[in-house]
């Protein structure tokens, strides 16, 4: 037995010996994760730091990371708009939530009955979806449905609806559903629970890092999107807040049509800042992003390395 044991702790220690990493190579690691985090967190504080600076000493000394002339113009410029800032960090806000849900909702649904083997249609809808990401219709056809037909023109709705189903999403969770054993599924039936109590009470809650990988990316989406209110909004004050910031980077016709007076829009326009300015647009539609990320990192993380159900 005493013979057993220490070939056994042997073998043991000679699989430890054959997995573990070297002390060097370790440190080789430790160094190029350290410089790769520096190259992608540097960009974001280079940013933040020239939004603090003045615009003159930006034109004479360039970007830096340490300004020559601290300054919060760029933000009272921006914070002067008051109410159609906040405005439009609502219907962002919004459109932001009730997108997120309404896409996960739909998405986790049809990816759900996709997924299932026993379902008699699956591989042709899953070839539709497919089809849709290597072909469209493009942007005038998807134009005159939702105005026309579905009259999405100045809605909320239209920021919403169009994002609202993403067929790469349907199918990197059909392949996570797949992962969720049948007889689970078989077994609920058998306590009675119909499909809908089975989706709900079994298959979304061993899908959480899956939903909650898509959810983010939906968010982010949203979030970030101004191309939809540039097409279909024409009431500025319907704008959402990427939409605002970028028509106020590209000219100053929104500043005119939000301000008091003939005057203020005057001043304002003389003292717009322009490098700072875009670097302060930048930190006000990122930061509500990043304090959103840590809600979703576990989650997340779980989503790009496990299944749904480990075996």
């Amino acid at each position: 037995m005493e013979v057993k044991g220490l070939r056994s702790n042997k073998k043991v220690q000679k699989e430890k010996l054959i997995n573990a990493i070297s002390i060097r190579t370790n440190i080789i690691l430790l160094v190029l994760l350290t410089v790769f985090a520096a190259i992608c967190v540097l960009p974001l504080i280079l940013v933040i730091m020239v939004s603090f600076s003045s615009e003159q000493s930006i034109f004479i000394k360039g970007y830096s990371f340490f300004p020559e002339e601290f300054s919060l113009e760029a933000y009272r410029f921006f914070l002067k708009l008051g109410d159609q800032i906040i405005r439009s960090y609502g219907i962002t806000l919004f459109v932001t939530l009730v997108g997120t849900l309404f896409s996960l909702m739909i998405t986790t649904m049809l990816s759900s009955v996709l997924s299932r083997p026993d379902y008699r249609y699956g591989k042709i809808l899953t070839m539709m979806l497919l089809f849709t990401m290597l072909f469209n219709g493009g942007m005038v056809p998807s134009y005159m449905v939702n105005t026309q037909l579905l009259g999405l023109r100045d809605s909320v709705w239209a920021l919403i609806f169009p994002m609202s189903l993403n067929a790469f999403y349907v199918i990197v969770l059909r392949t996570f559903f797949k992962g969720i054993p049948l007889e689970i599924i078989e077994a609920s039936r058998m306590d009675g629970a119909g499909e809908f109590r089975t989706f709900l009470q079994i298959v979304l809650p061993l899908s959480k890092p899956g939903v909650a990988t898509i959810g983010l990316f939906t968010v982010i989406a949203y979030w970030n999107d101004w191309f939809l209110g540039m097409l279909y909004i024409f009431d500025t004050k319907k704008y959402p807040i990427q939409t605002l910031l970028q028509s106020m980077q590209n000219s100053l016709e929104a500043l005119s049509q939000s301000s008091v007076n003939a005057l203020e829009y005057a001043e304002m326009a003389k003292n717009a800042p322009t490098d700072s300015g875009r670097m302060a647009l930048t930190v006000l539609v990122v930061i509500p992003v990043m304090l959103a990320y840590p809600f979703f990192q576990k989650y997340f993380v779980k989503g790009l390395t496990v299944g749904g159900v480990k075996g």
